[in-house]
């Protein structure tokens, strides 16, 4: 009955009818095969009805009165100052950034992208120049290098107040005391910030050169020649060996693979594991050698480059054929830069080079990461300055203003300067380098390395954690360790007699065909007819394991034969298919988990393509099967099936697998199955049901063909459960798919009168609701203890990041494992990279670099903590510690007569600040208020370091995230 309450009051008749309309689509349960999804939304004025009743935030808005309704807020956002205030504030910051922005998108205008057409192997008939396929993550360059540097740290008062005060020294009249004492502090700090900054940009041009000077094969007229990565240009055919990375993105045209495809390794690009298949274009793969291709007259069609690493439009067209060849290209016949070649040898025509590629447009350039400490006492400077003003305001007032009263006014400026002390800097960066040092030496999380040495007290402020999913959260390394039967189960310990039964049965049948051996009907074919008998263990163990052999889809993949070169690289590759050389690819390590599960117990999957299947029997024996249907698994279904035929018996078996959920109504009714899935279950086994059922000819003509096209919305909740970011009683709200404004408009309604529920949203219905309810969907999902967003492109990252900084205002950190995960970790307050199976692209872009996950609990409970506490008491005593330097000098100014004459001359005040007082001060940087161990016992401890008071209140739901993703 809930579902059906208007969501608006009642206004009039129209409103009315809308509203019957809106409720509609939340009474029913789902799109059926009748529905018609847009029939809902027929109104033509629905813009309109939209923008009158907006999105209610609160349960207040119900509570207006009618006169009010039409001026509620579309989106509460935060109303700007103005004035006097707003420029003193931000306004001048607004202004030159504005400013600057304008100079640079002048100088640099971006030229508009087309789409362009491609001749194979002439990159001279280009129309257009296309860039350099060259990588650069470099932030400088020899000539911006040092007023880059110098910007960046002169941007900050602090830095630029002490700036002033030096170069005053300069003024006869204005001296106080010696250069150094003011010059050699300013100069240490930045002669470390400079060298530190340097050994960084040194590192990105070595790793970009490294990149760029890697060599490919270039086919030519004359054959084979050798050119460097950033040399490639649009148009050129370039030959990518197994296991090599994909320079620029190119569109395939034959592969070393006697099927025309090839499986390629996408996990830099969009972070799935998983192989993705790619078809050649037919007309170049039928081609007999290499050199045919500049025997034709053909090019390539592409569309503009854009940032959708999952689509492409384009046609292959040959001109010279009678009657001229065109055939359509897809994403299936790319090949993105960034991936990896996982089988075969494939060659291609590249389209895009440099930063027109997908890689490039889908990362960000890196930022200069600044702490929020940083900022914070860049604050607490300009509050100390107004003070020190104020205190040389007085002193001239009490000396009465005589004589040249504004030179005395800036010499108690320098006198008193030392309320902000340059000492400052000096002590927080050797305490940062220290906390570095204790985060790579600590023995509880080896391998870690600290890549942005400025920030390590980030670690202990973050309010929101944004984690990648697949390697990160999991490892995607799954292991086969139970087959229960109804009667019997068998586990790790028993896997020798499911071994043993599957070797018996296969020998049992191989005799029984030997003795057989006439042209009659097989014996297992003649038995469909014949009543059922109870099967016993041995049969009922083989027919499972040959369920789960056959109903996958896994290909087995062998490496290819060392010396094979020339134009015989693109025939049929010569390839060792033994046991030893045999590794298997699929798009879930669930389901190469099985695959190898039933080579260890004997049946072995030995070859696949896509009409067909080897299996390998104990005794070696070579069973054959063709794929007649196969149905993929999907979020909505929950299951896989697909129909088969043996080959040496013509019996027809259709075979599905999927969650206990969705296969217990339709399997053979049991007393046992859902009683030992949950017990499983409560072991934190996955469980997956396997079932059977053999067809008739014409049951299968007459077999309704399904496919349903989905998301990984399933795998995505199930891992938020698994890792603890959500129990295991609490509610989720599944975000149905939404492809425009009017269906975000309802949803997000629907999902605002949830209390206390995660949120798992796809990347789709995501960019509808930032397209046109930006505001209301972060405030919705900030109200949430968690939110899972699958399917998500890297930009999409990225800009989600981005949202909660600018939404909130909160620190926020970026964790991840791939390539993909670049730009998130860029964009974050503080990026955590993982060395993983994606490689260590990640690990290299992020601030800190650590092996495992579980890593994390101890770096942000521990050495964040610590790092924080550290600095911030060093902080304070070191300001009090100018404080009373200064206090001296005014006492000592107010018995002189308010004279402007420094206390203290020269060295005694430099080693003040540094010498004299640097073991206590920076004896801070080893305290400790707790042991580690209490710590990580005791998230509260972190909690209370990132209390945020908004509206009078904690916001506690922010904060419920940190030890959700930490609880490993």
């Amino acid at each position: 009955m809930a579902d059906q309450i208007p969501l608006y009051p009642v206004r009039s008749a129209a409103a009315a009818a809308a509203n019957r309309k809106r409720a509609a689509y939340y009474s029913a349960s789902g799109p059926g095969p009748g529905a018609d999804r847009h029939s809902r939304y027929q109104l033509e004025d629905e813009s309109a009805h939209l923008d009158e009743m907006p999105l209610m935030m609160s349960e207040e808005g119900f509570e207006n009165e009618e006169s009010d309704y039409h001026t509620l807020p579309r989106a509460r956002i935060m109303q700007r100052k103005r004035g006097l205030e707003w420029f003193v504030c931000d306004g001048w910051k607004f202004l030159c950034t504005s400013c600057c922005d304008w100079l640079i998108n002048i100088c640099q205008r971006k030229k508009e992208l087309k789409a362009r057409t491609v001749w194979l192997g002439c990159p001279e008939k280009c129309e257009e120049k296309h860039p350099r396929n060259s990588i650069k993550n470099q932030k400088y360059n020899v000539f911006t290098f040092i007023p880059g540097v110098l910007y960046e740290q002169f941007k900050f008062f602090l830095n630029l107040y002490f700036l002033v005060i030096s170069c005053s020294q300069f003024v006869p009249a204005l001296k106080i005391g010696y250069l150094y004492t003011y010059w050699a502090p300013l100069g240490f700090v930045l002669a470390v910030t400079m060298t530190r900054e340097a050994i960084d940009e040194f590192r990105r041009f070595q790793r970009d050169k490294e990149v760029n000077s890697q060599l490919y094969s270039k086919l030519t007229v004359r054959g084979k020649v050798q050119v460097k990565s950033s040399d490639i240009q649009v148009g050129d055919l370039i030959i990518v060996e197994k296991n090599q990375r994909i320079p620029s993105d190119m569109v395939f045209l034959r592969t070393s693979e006697k099927a025309g495809s090839c499986f390629i390794r996408t996990d830099q690009l969009d972070g799935e594991t998983d192989w993705k298949l790619k078809v050649a274009v037919s007309c170049t793969q039928r081609l007999p050698a290499l050199g045919d291709l500049f025997s034709i007259n053909a090019y390539v069609y592409a569309q503009k480059p854009q940032m959708d690493i999952h689509s492409f439009e384009g046609t292959f067209t040959r001109e010279d054929s009678d009657p001229p060849i065109h055939e359509s290209l897809s994403i299936e016949n790319t090949l993105w830069a960034s991936t990896i070649v996982a089988s075969g040898t494939v060659i291609g025509v590249v389209i895009y080079t440099g930063k027109e590629t997908r890689s490039v447009m889908n990362t960000s350039n890196p930022k200069n990461k600044v702490g929020l400490l940083d900022l914070e006492l860049n604050r607490l400077t300009k509050a100390l300055f107004l003070a020190l003003v104020a205190l040389s305001v007085v002193m001239v007032t009490l000396q009465g203003f005589v004589g040249p009263w504004y030179r005395n006014l800036f010499r108690f400026l320098l006198l008193f300067s030392y309320i902000i002390p340059i000492s400052l800097r000096v002590n927080l960066d050797m305490g940062k380098a220290v906390y570095g040092w204790m985060m790579m030496k600590d023995e509880n999380i080896p391998g870690t390395v600290v890549r942005t040495s400025t920030i390590p007290e980030e670690l202990g402020r973050l309010v929101y954690l944004l984690t990648d999913k697949t390697g990160t959260l999991t490892q995607n390394e799954m292991i086969f360790k139970r087959l229960h039967l109804g009667t019997v189960s068998y586990g790790a310990d028993t896997m020798d007699e499911i071994q043993s039964h599957v070797r018996d049965s296969y020998s049992q049948m191989q005799s029984q065909a030997g003795g057989n051996n006439t042209g009659s009907t097989p014996p297992r074919k003649a038995q469909s007819s014949a009543p059922k008998v109870r099967k016993s263990v041995s049969s009922r163990i083989h027919e499972a394991v040959k369920a789960i052999v056959l109903c996958h889809n896994v290909t087995p993949v062998y490496e290819s034969r060392a010396g094979v070169t020339g134009e015989t690289e693109f025939a049929e590759a010569d390839q060792d298919f033994s046991d030893e050389n045999r590794t298997y690819q699929a798009s879930s390590p669930d389901e190469v988990a099985l695959v190898q599960w039933t080579e260890s117990v004997g049946l072995t999957l030995v070859s696949r393509d896509l009409t067909s299947m080897q299996l390998k029997t104990p005794s070696g024996q070579v069973l054959s099967f063709c794929i007649l249907q196969l149905f993929p698994f999907t979020s909505e279904s929950k299951r896989m099936g697909i129909i088969v035929r043996d080959e040496s018996t013509a019996e027809i078996t259709f075979y599905m697998k999927g969650a206990d959920v969705a296969m217990s109504p339709i399997v053979q009714y049991n007393d046992w199955l859902e009683e030992e899935c949950g017990n499983m279950a409560r072991e934190g086994l996955r469980t997956l049901v396997v079932a059977k059922k053999a067809l008739t000819e014409e049951q299968y003509q007459d077999f309704e063909i399904w496919m349903l096209t989905g998301d990984k919305l399933e795998t995505a909740t199930c891992i938020a459960k698994s890792s603890h970011l959500v129990s295991r009683t609490q509610d989720i709200h599944i975000f149905r798919q939404v492809t425009s404004r009017g269906e975000a408009h309802l949803e997000l309604n629907a999902f605002r009168r949830k209390h206390d529920c995660a949120l798992v949203i796809s990347g789709d219905s995501l960019e509808v609701c930032l397209k046109y309810y930006e505001h209301e969907f972060v405030e919705l999902a900030c109200q949430c203890p968690a939110v899972v967003c699958c399917r998500c492109s890297p930009t999409q990252k990225a800009h989600i990041v981005t949202l909660l900084q600018q939404h909130t205002g909160r620190r926020t950190c970026a964790i991840g494992d791939g390539g993909n995960d670049v730009s998130m970790i860029q964009a974050a307050d503080c990026g955590i990279g993982i060395e993983g199976k994606e490689g260590k692209q990640a690990s290299l872009a992020a601030d800190f670099s650590i092996r495992q996950f579980r890593h994390i609990g101890r770096l942000l409970m521990v050495h964040g903590r610590n790092s924080y506490k550290r600095s911030a008491a060093l902080g304070q005593f070191v300001m009090h510690r100018g404080l009373i330097i200064s206090t001296m000098q005014a006492v000592f100014s107010s018995v002189f007569y308010f004279a402007s004459v420094p206390l203290y001359q020269g060295f005694l005040m430099v080693g003040y600040a540094t010498v004299y007082t640097m073991f206590p001060v920076f004896s801070l940087v080893l305290d400790q208020d707790v042991k580690p161990e209490m710590a990580m016992l005791y998230p509260e401890l972190y909690k209370d370091l990132t209390k945020v008071w908004a509206s009078g209140r904690l916001s506690a739901s922010r904060l419920a995230l940190t030890p959700g993703i930490l609880h490993e």
